[in-house]
């Protein structure tokens, strides 16, 4: 059965309600749903508990839903070049839950694979433990995070079938495949879609399982957070 919808807000049409949680994939603004995003944003839903890695920077990726004032939480590993979140952050408008990065990534992957919690020893001793269940393992302490469950998860794949199968390119694979899997309804935006059938299964990531509604990327130019570049050095001779 195809997953395809005509297009984002179609997608996102029944799914979205004030006050959800959404995950959303990408790492800054690599492989991140940017289209899907937009459309949260057109829709105008607000009180968002969004968990990401970060949010992306103004006026690009989930900056435009700090912007729009759609967003009351952020579960994030990074501030990042958002100048605005961080604003909001300082300023006690916006809450922020800051989890360590590979926390943040086993804590949705957690969600995605039915397990309530796990111990890790990362965060033991500082702010990031405050008030969370401790425990000794080996003459160890340990403490425990909860895995991520989100109502809604949204991902950017470079290449799906119809069914849902999803593929990433490179380093835009980043969160997404957890994000995949931690959704209650995945949504998915892909560059290249193609007929059942057509994909090798050893080079799916996502399984079509955890894909509830897919739709056409547009071609947008892919932004870049900081172009760094060196000299290109001289050729000798030349």
């Amino acid at each position: 059965m195809s997953k395809l919808t005509a297009g984002p807000a179609a997608a996102l049409a029944g799914v979205l309600h004030d006050g959800m949680t959404i995950a959303v994939g990408g790492f800054g603004l690599s492989g991140i749903p940017a289209d899907l995003i937009d459309a949260v944003r057109d829709s105008g839903v607000k009180d968002l508990t969004v968990v990401s890695n970060n949010m992306g920077i103004d006026g690009k990726g989930l900056g435009v839903l700090i912007e729009a004032g759609q967003v009351r939480k952020v579960l994030a590993s990074y501030v990042g070049e958002n100048k605005l979140f961080a604003q909001q952050f300082l300023a006690g408008t916006l809450e922020v839950e800051f989890n360590p990065q590979g926390t943040l990534a086993e804590r949705l992957r957690a969600g995605g694979a039915g397990i309530a919690a796990f111990y890790t020893k990362t965060g033991v001793g500082t702010v990031i433990a405050e008030g969370k269940p401790h425990q000794e393992f080996d003459g160890e302490l340990y403490v425990q995070e909860r895995g991520i469950v989100a109502d809604l998860s949204l991902v950017h794949a470079h290449t799906a079938d119809t069914e849902g199968n999803l593929i990433y390119r490179h380093t835009a694979r980043n969160f997404n495949p957890v994000v995949a899997t931690a959704g209650r309804v995945t949504i998915a935006e892909a560059e290249v879609i193609v007929e059942p059938g057509q994909l090798d299964p050893n080079h799916i990531v996502t399984p079509s399982v955890y894909v509830q509604r897919l739709v056409q990327a547009s071609g947008r130019v892919k932004d870049i957070e900081q172009r760094t570049v060196r000299p290109r050095p001289a050729v000798v001779g030349a």
